[in-house]
């Protein structure tokens, strides 16, 4: 269903304007509205319009410099500061295969988006914002103070659109991953078979979508040699002792537009509150651990040897942050990162 939010661009400002401090994605939450209708409201003001077109933006971004990328869903949020480089462009999906920031993008999601520039103080703070169909923010570059301010100003240029109207059409998407049947309802010997015989992790989605099965369905009944259920509370003894041990990991947080990647150590890991702090020199992750309803590790066959992950999934069934022991294909998984996984507190189960 599509729909034009019933707040006027006027009304969006004025909320704005009696609550100063709060975030944009909470305000918008709040009045009921997309953020991309939030931001949509300061065109001709603070906003641009531009295309969402992933060729253009993926193949001049690198011109810009050092950025921050920045990729969530609910509840997760992950941050790389670093270059845009190495990019390969597809038509159904896109990749940015940088040493700092590594994307894998999904280009029919990208529906809207916006330069950006906000006065905060002194300074003026830039970004590029991408948003899906209802709405929903995909990516978003924020600009550092090394950025290249006349590529920046080039790019949006090249890519601003006609229509800067102040308001914008959004459409209901269907979850991610949407259930077709129940677990009593699944072929787990087929699953079984056909998981076992694996040779890349890549398969994993072909087997999935030819069986009608989500993730979270696959891992609930593959069995535990393959998939056990680990206490909520092993995800962050886990971060504490990679940063301990010095153990390179691999982070990975997504939407249905793009999945942002970290490579490599963490050091200083921060609980506040619910949440869970990755708080590096250019790796920030933020993760609600209150929204964990289930952890799970993982094990998949490769014709290099079995990899094995790390996986919280929300209360309705959505990855919401998956991890892996850092290691480059054709190589056999780090022992280091696969006895830390199968050391972890498994979910004790209460006998009924």
């Amino acid at each position: 269903m599509t729909h034009v939010t019933k707040m006027t661009a006027e009304a969006i400002r004025q909320a704005r304007a009696e609550n100063p401090k709060m975030r944009e994605r909470d305000l918008a939450q709040q009045l009921e509205i997309s953020e991309a209708d939030f931001v949509a409201a300061y065109c001709g003001i603070s906003a641009i319009r531009i295309s969402p077109r992933i060729e253009t933006f993926l193949t001049e971004i690198e011109a810009l410099g050092e950025v921050m990328a920045l990729t969530r869903n609910e509840s997760a949020v992950h941050e790389k500061i670093g270059v845009y480089d190495k990019p390969i462009v597809g038509k159904h999906a896109s990749m940015m295969l940088g040493e700092q920031i590594d994307l894998r993008l999904f280009p029919n999601s990208w529906t809207h988006a916006f330069a950006v520039e906000k006065e905060d103080g002194d300074a003026i703070r830039r970004s590029l914002q991408f948003f899906d169909a209802a709405g929903e923010a995909i990516h978003k570059i924020h600009l550092r103070p090394s950025s290249n301010l006349e590529a920046y100003a080039a790019l949006v240029a090249k890519l601003r659109l006609e229509d800067q109207s102040q308001s914008i059409e959004t459409t209901e998407l269907p979850k991610p991953e949407q259930k077709k049947h129940e677990l009593d309802e699944l072929d787990a010997a087929s699953l079984r078979e056909r998981w076992t015989q694996m040779k890349d992790v890549h398969e994993f989605f072909g087997i999935l979508n030819s069986l009608e099965m989500t993730r979270h369905q696959a891992v609930q009944v593959i069995g535990q040699d393959y998939a056990w259920q680990l206490d909520n509370d092993a995800l962050t003894a886990m971060l504490h002792h990679a940063a301990q041990e010095e153990l390179p990991i691999m982070c990975f947080v997504g939407n249905r537009g793009c999945i942002q990647i970290h490579s490599g150590p963490v050091e200083n890991i921060k609980p506040m509150g619910p949440w869970i702090n990755i708080m590096d020199e250019t790796f920030h992750m933020h993760l609600r651990t209150d929204h964990i309803a289930e952890l799970w590790a993982v094990r998949k066959p490769t014709k290099d040897g079995h990899v094995t992950s790390l996986e919280a999934y929300g209360a309705d069934g959505d990855m919401i942050i998956q991890f892996f022991g850092k290691r480059h294909e054709g190589n056999h998984e780090r022992t280091d990162w696969r006895n830390l996984v199968e050391s972890l507190p498994r979910l004790m189960r209460v006998a009924a």
